[in-house]
């Protein structure tokens, strides 16, 4: 496509903004390849480490519920089995309650000022929590904890999309999502080193959540001071570097981040079938997501120590980085068979859960080594979200879908925990594992071909003359040609599968 026209048609950030102040913006059309290198190594220094940080405090928060427990939070709280599986539960149902209200904010107000105020409120919340001296109030500081977390994973999935082009939106998504890795190891450290020193005059569980609270609101003041809001506001760029990111986002038919909410759009979400699916995505992938919270408890009932049971559950972390990386290696070599790597790495963990139902106790290293498998759900679940990022376009629907993929998540996160009730073995969870990991085979199966039908009908219906390029221009109520297209609207737009 003439990148003259793509520049008209698909107009930046810096267009609206330039437009706003009565001024004619005149973009070149060429930029080199060194120039768009050096822009997206920018983006890579600045932006990516905002998000992978925030990502790994959000996972190491929820995730230090399964440490505490194994140092004595139960006993402490005089908790039982099933009030532990709702302090799990409590924390999804807050944050699928935050996914309504925080749908239309992040599509009104400054995604990353608003993601880091946010931050900031949980981080506090997290530090609340070592504060309760029974269930309820502990249960109630998870809800809340829960609510303040809901915009960071959608807005990360619409920011990506923001400062990325499709083709590189698996390993960047791929990068954020392996710090779920990562503080899946570092929180068992964490967790290993505060248990070792007898000397504190706090329960380790409790300081724990003071240590990890107060990383998060420094982390979340950072984010909301030097996070850039959008292109137009990235400090790190000069003008020249401003507008090759316009130019190389214009290849996408990418706007960028804008602060409107539309009925049509919303219209138009809740009627494509796509986007349905990825609900669907958001509830399957997280049916397992109990293994993460009861693995070591797991573990602990085979006979280990604490401290023991700490080392023995941090290699799962590291068993997730290695599985989430070589499907990114698979998408690097099969671009366009994203959906066939999802499959591929839905095997693994229904491996590890098959094995977590067969195996007896008394299978030690082979319970441990099973639990490690079964925990591999963010490889899957990166890819997912890249999808999203990739094949949904518009302002609002971009937010609802992420918002959809959430609410599944939380969906599913609120109902998993209750099946996980009957230890040591846990049998309802695993069989319900096994079910949900081939019902999300089915349906990226499903997917798939819809993306493909798609692709198909619009390069069937696509009009290309000899040298000149003809395109159907939405226009808005008033006339004037739209800005802010949806994947369903802009016919030159294609699918990833």
């Amino acid at each position: 496509m003439d990148k003259s026209i793509e520049a008209k048609l698909s107009p930046s950030v810096n267009d609206d903004e330039h437009e706003r102040q009565g001024e004619i913006v005149e973009l070149s059309e060429e930029y080199t390849p060194e120039e768009e290198r050096a822009v997206v190594r920018k983006i890579d220094m600045v932006i990516l480490p905002f998000m992978c940080f925030t990502f790994f405090l959000q996972y190491l928060d929820k995730q230090s519920l399964s440490y505490a427990a194994v140092f004595g939070l139960m006993d402490d709280l005089k908790m039982t089995s099933s009030q532990y599986s709702w302090c799990s539960s409590i924390f999804y149902v807050g944050q699928l309650v935050s996914e309504y209200p925080f749908i239309y904010l992040m599509s009104r107000l400054q995604l990353t000022k608003f993601v880091g105020a946010t931050v900031v409120i949980w981080g506090i919340i997290c530090m609340c929590l070592a504060a309760p001296q029974n269930y309820a109030g502990f249960a109630a500081v998870r809800f809340l904890l829960g609510f303040s977390e809901g915009a960071v994973s959608p807005a990360f999935v619409t920011i990506t999309s923001i400062w990325y082009r499709k083709e590189e939106h698996t390993l960047r998504t791929a990068l954020w999502v392996t710090m779920n890795g990562v503080a899946q190891v570092v929180g068992c450290l964490l967790m290993y080193g505060i248990g070792k020193n007898t000397s504190l005059s706090l329960a380790p569980w409790r300081t724990l959540f003071l240590v990890c609270g107060a990383l998060t609101t420094a982390a979340g003041v950072a984010f909301f001071v030097l996070m850039p809001t959008g292109p137009k506001d990235a400090w790190f760029l000069t003008p020249r570097e401003k507008e090759v990111l316009s130019l190389r986002m214009a290849k996408d038919r990418e706007g960028g981040d804008k602060t409107s909410f539309s009925v049509e759009q919303l219209k138009e979400t809740m009627l494509d079938p796509k986007a349905w699916a990825v609900f669907w995505f958001g509830v399957l992938v997280t049916m397992q997501s109990p293994v993460l919270t009861f693995a070591s408890l797991v573990i602990k009932s085979i006979g280990y120590s604490k401290l023991d049971t700490m080392l023995y559950t941090a290699p799962s972390g590291a068993v997730q980085i290695f599985v989430l990386w070589i499907g990114v290696a698979l998408c690097h070599f099969f671009p366009r068979q994203r959906t066939l790597v999802i499959l591929v790495l839905i095997i693994p963990p229904l491996i590890g859960n098959v094995f977590l139902m067969k195996l007896d106790v008394t299978a030690g290293w082979g319970l441990i080594v099973a639990s490690w498998l079964a925990s591999c759900i963010t490889a899957s679940m990166s890819i997912l979200l890249s999808l999203s990022a990739s094949n949904v376009k518009g302002n609002t629907k971009r937010s609802i879908t992420n918002g959809m993929f959430f609410i599944g998540y939380c969906a599913g996160c609120i109902g998993a925990p209750q099946l996980w009730t009957h230890s040591p073995r846990y049998q309802e969870g695993v069989i319900t594992a096994i079910v949900t990991w081939c019902l999300l085979f089915a349906s990226v199966l499903v997917y798939r071909t819809m993306c493909m039908r798609d692709n198909k009908q619009r390069d069937e219906q696509a009009i290309v003359g000899p040298g000149s390029v003809e395109m159907e221009v939405v226009l808005d109520k008033h006339g004037a040609p739209k800005s802010d297209l949806t994947d369903k609207e802009d016919r030159e737009f294609r699918y990833s599968w």
